[in-house]
């Protein structure tokens, strides 16, 4: 009889370490965490009366039984933590589904100082004595719609802000080497800046940005082990501005801005 109940015991320590595993494993996957959270409280039972029954001696398996008890516990808080992020994710995305450059609103204006610059035109013709002094104000009109059509917001450069319609102002500030993954691939280290120039809250969210390679290729950010100051997702109150770091894999060339992660187009665009 005492024998049935050593294997007993045993097989909880181990189911429960099993589980604990799985759990852990699944915990950073949206949806399929759903699935780790209750893995992890099921081990977490198990391990728990594993180790009650090693505190009375009924079985050797305490290391076990404590290890699946830390990885039930690890994996639920992973879950509650990763599922927190992608809903603030998703929040902050629909929010600012609509946001684009002032861009926009620039060429709107443009045009329309070129439609008041052909108005005045006819008014020149009957006051011979100012023609000089209007077709001085036309040209510098024209000088300045043109260097507002030049302003290509895919192609700039590090340092250089773009402000949304929304008047949140958007910059990467530098992009340096990174920590090496837990597979020692490289990483770079892009340091980005949120401004809040509008009249309400804004959203900013790490997963707004995507790096470029030189095949053309769009990658999502990558999660290193010794980040530092890492971006996290809020809302960034008027007259706020925040400042943190994403990082993404290999070796970028252009560093996009999307506004929010549902967008087909970027936004904005910064060489590396």
């Amino acid at each position: 009889m005492a024998e049935t109940q050593v294997k007993t015991s045993s097989g909880l320590a181990i189911a429960g370490l099993v589980l604990g595993i799985l759990a852990i494993l699944g915990s950073f996957l949206p949806i399929i965490n759903n699935l780790s959270f209750i893995l992890a409280l099921i081990g977490g039972v198990l391990s728990v009366v594993a180790l009650i029954g090693a505190m009375r001696g009924k079985h050797t398996a305490k290391g076990m039984s404590i290890a699946g008890v830390v990885l039930a516990v690890v994996s639920i808080v992973v879950v509650l933590a990763t599922q927190s992020m992608y809903s603030a994710a998703i929040d902050a995305a629909s929010e600012s589904l609509k946001d684009e450059p002032v861009a926009a609103s620039k060429s709107s204006s443009s045009d329309s100082a070129k439609d008041e610059a052909e108005k005045s035109d006819a008014a020149e013709a009957k006051q011979d004595e100012k023609k000089d002094e209007k077709q001085d104000e036309k040209q510098d009109e024209k000088a300045e719609e043109k260097k507002e059509e030049e302003v290509d917001y895919s192609n700039m450069e590090q340092g250089q802000a773009v402000e949304m319609k929304s008047g949140l102002s958007v910059v990467v500030n530098s992009v340096q080497p990174g920590p090496t993954r837990y597979d020692d691939s490289p990483t770079v280290c892009v340091s980005v800046t949120y401004t809040n120039n509008g009249d309400s809250n804004e959203s900013f969210n790490p997963f707004d940005w995507k790096s470029l390679d030189a095949n053309g290729v769009e990658s999502s950010t990558t999660f290193v082990t010794d980040g530092v100051d890492e971006l996290q997702s809020g809302k960034l109150q008027a007259g706020g501005t925040v400042t943190g770091n994403i990082y993404f894999e290999g070796e970028p060339v252009k560093i996009l801005y999307y506004s929010n992660m549902f967008n087909s187009d970027a936004s904005a665009g910064w060489n590396v």
